[in-house]
């Protein structure tokens, strides 16, 4: 046998093993909602000194909050080295709750109080159905 000739018996790619898929997902989802947390507590101070009076004006401070979360998960995901079309999606995951239940408030049928907690209630499967959908960067 030739020194230059080499047998090689690779084997096709294996896929993950499922647990660990499974765990990169859900690490995921957790870095994002760590990442809207701190999105909000940096970013809201500026909006405050900016704006004193935005927590009274109901729709602009949760197209604000959406904002604030989506500029925290933007950065942490850029970070990770994820495309801008993930970005895009998890980012319209802040802001679509917010743009459903809106004219139930303007209506008069949701308070701002209501408003704010089914918004952010509704991000969690907003987001899961955003990752599922990308799954495959996500590690499943």
């Amino acid at each position: 046998m030739n020194p230059e000739q080499t047998i090689t018996t690779s084997r096709p790619p294996q896929p993950e093993p499922r647990a660990r898929a499974v765990w990169r997902f859900t690490r995921h989802f957790l870095e994002m909602a760590a990442a809207m947390v701190v999105g909000m507590v940096v970013l809201e101070p500026v909006w405050s000194f900016v704006w004193p009076g935005l927590a009274d004006v109901v729709t602009a401070h949760v197209l604000v909050m959406a904002t604030n979360m989506s500029l925290g998960m933007a950065l942490w995901m850029r970070i990770r080295r994820h495309g801008w079309a993930g970005i895009a999606a998890m980012s319209a995951a802040m802001y679509v709750p917010f743009l459903v239940l809106l004219p139930f408030h303007w209506t008069g049928l949701l308070s701002g109080m209501a408003l704010m907690t089914a918004g952010h209630v509704l991000m969690v499967p907003a987001m899961l159905v955003a990752m599922l959908r990308r799954r495959h960067e996500y590690g499943c």
